[in-house]
């Protein structure tokens, strides 16, 4: 696992006793949080693929729901590196970031480079509520010790950059431009 330099992450744990326990049960609060946000992509990421027109829009959301799969069950591994029970705590943000993609679908008109622009943005503000979640978190464990659960929510982190950049590249393809001649 290779950070933006090509180096490999360096974990060190630096915990403080007196806020540990605290801190550990917002950790795993968070963790709640985000593995219900990714099992609530899954069940709404084909309705982005559905309502895509682009080929290339539509590859690029396929392969993300895909490694949003793989999020999930790297997230269940977090619960067990950690030791506890697998769950979720409904995440009022992915909510809202889904029903507002959900809103710029039924706002715009099927098979136009418009929809797919506004898939996009739906698609990347999510993907930046994930970054920011994933690299809080990678953060937050290293803090409390936890180096393992660090290296697999970068792995993730990495990833879900990874998918936010094939977005825009996927909108400066020739979407936005397409976007911009619709009558």
């Amino acid at each position: 696992m290779k950070n933006e330099t090509g180096t490999e992450p360096k974990f060190t744990t630096k915990t403080s006793p007196k806020a540990e326990p605290a801190l550990q049960e917002l950790f795993l609060d968070s963790i709640m949080d985000i593995y219900w946000a990714e099992n609530h992509l899954v069940k709404n990421l084909p309705k982005m693929i559905d309502a895509a027109t682009s080929n290339k829009l539509k590859t690029a959301i396929t392969d993300h729901l895909a490694q949003t799969k793989t999020h999930v069950s790297r997230l269940e591994q977090v619960f067990e590196l950690l030791g506890e029970k697998v769950l979720a705590k409904k995440c009022d943000a992915m909510e809202g970031l889904a029903k507002e993609g959900e809103g710029i679908v039924e706002s715009t008109e099927s098979g136009t480079a418009t929809r797919d622009v506004g898939i996009i943005l739906a698609s990347q503000k999510i993907e930046h509520y994930e970054i920011a979640t994933y690299g809080g978190l990678t953060q937050l464990a290293k803090t409390l010790g936890h180096d393992d659960v660090a290296e697999v929510l970068y792995q993730t982190l990495t990833e879900e950059k990874a998918a936010d950049q094939l977005l825009t590249d996927v909108a400066e393809s020739d979407i936005n431009f397409k976007a911009s001649e619709e009558a």
